[in-house]
């Protein structure tokens, strides 16, 4: 790949993903799969002002021979030194930039059980610290190719690496043109559509499609609807995924009633989950069936009190670039762009009108799901229609056959 290219979408990510601010730490997580474009990426955050860049490597290997390795006690330990840093992050807020390139296949085979387990215990210890940063600082989750994870896209081609390379460009909006001034434009659009679903005063969503969804997904009184960049609450302006088409809010918690189908695959901790579908009573889980990782889907839902509740509900068109590309990514940072979605777990609070007035214990109390996950999973299609419902009862077409009922010009 071209390294103007790769500078071209290193910038982007500094600049519009984190917008990285004079004299800011920065952390960049990363495999070990694409080290020079990392190394790209702490030249452009530091061209952007930082103060300095960690980078945090992992190897999912690695991590696969803990998992099978370790007792449970261990993996189950959040050590010292490793609350201290978390107790730094809290006070230093740096920016985050997470670069995903694992295997989607990865952790197959790994003990469920124990696994959901010890991770269970690990957050609540680590859950704490991240309840304290919410909202408060940059963060950017992107992608590089890994070599296994190229071949699960493109099995079948020579060169997969330099292929997927080319469809996360093009799906970052970063192929052609200057991609900066390219999510300017593409962040000006979700803003537009967010500005006319707030208009309307919703109150619930329902969704039906052919595939036998048949969903209706309260909606918080004073929710919002969000997309494209966010700001903290001091006021930095950035953007939490790069790419991303969808325009989403979080649901009241327990309400949800019906039946949802999946359209694509799930990749959680490594493990696919195929085929799958949820029936929900009382705004909960209380069903779950799935042709491959059943399990895994069962252990995720009972992760914790609220993992079986609903996060968020996000709106993709049907004709998005990611879903024209006809490229099923089997990661959830894209998939999740090429179709509606739904997330059991944890919402976000900064979907509420004037949510930097109230504490997080005051959101979580007007009805934003609190939980140690946020798992996204793909329901949307070519003949998914949904409705808003107002406070009166009035019924508005928002989705039809898959894509928004009304065209971005008459949105102006």
């Amino acid at each position: 790949m071209k390294k103007t290219i790769l500078y071209n979408y290193a910038k982007l990510l500094a600049r519009v993903g984190l917008n990285v601010q004079k004299g800011q730490e920065v952390i960049i997580a990363a495999e070990l799969d694409q080290p020079e474009f990392v190394l790209m990426c702490a030249e452009e955050c530091y061209r952007a002002g930082a103060s300095k860049v960690r980078v945090e490597w992992s190897h999912q290997p690695l991590s696969r021979l803990g998992a099978e390795l370790k007792s449970e006690e261990v993996l189950s330990e959040v050590p010292a030194w490793q609350e201290e840093k978390l107790r730094c992050q809290v006070r230093e807020l740096p920016a985050r930039l997470y670069l995903e390139s694992e295997d989607p296949d990865g952790m197959a085979g790994v003990d469920a059980e124990k696994y959901a387990r010890a991770m269970q215990a690990r957050q609540k210890i680590v859950k704490p610290y991240r309840d304290k940063m919410e909202n408060k600082y940059q963060w950017c989750i992107a992608a590089v190719p890994g070599a296994r994870w190229a071949k699960k896209v493109f099995p079948s081609a020579s060169g997969a690496e330099e292929k997927l390379w080319e469809a996360i460009l093009r799906a970052s909006r970063s192929w052609e043109g200057n991609p900066v001034a390219n999510w300017q434009a593409h962040d000006a659009d979700l803003e537009a559509r967010c500005a006319w679903l707030n208009g309307l005063g919703l109150r619930s969503l329902e969704y039906r499609s052919s595939n036998g969804t048949n969903l209706r997904v309260g909606l918080l009184k004073e929710g919002l609807f969000a997309g494209g960049g966010e700001r903290t609450l001091s006021g930095v302006y950035f953007n939490a995924n790069i790419p991303s088409e969808e325009v989403y809010t979080s649901p009241a918690r327990g309400e949800a009633e019906g039946v949802v189908y999946s359209t694509k695959p799930l990749s959680y901790q490594g493990q696919l989950i195929r085929n799958f579908s949820l029936r929900f009573e009382g705004g909960r889980a209380v069903e779950a069936h799935a042709s491959a990782g059943e399990a895994v889907l069962k252990k995720m839902i009972a992760m914790d009190e609220s993992a079986s509740l609903l996060g968020e509900c996000a709106l993709v068109p049907y004709d998005s670039p990611i879903s024209r590309s006809k490229v099923l990514f089997y990661n959830t940072l894209f998939d999740e762009n090429a179709a509606c979605h739904l997330a059991l777990g944890r919402g976000f609070t900064n979907c509420v009108r004037g949510y930097e007035n109230y504490t997080e214990e005051q959101l979580h109390a007007l009805g934003v799901n609190d939980s140690m996950i946020h798992v996204d999973f793909m329901i949307g299609n070519d003949d998914l229609d949904i409705d808003g419902v107002t406070e009166t009862g009035a019924r508005i077409p928002i989705f039809r056959e898959g894509n928004w009922a009304l065209r971005a010009e008459e949105l102006r």
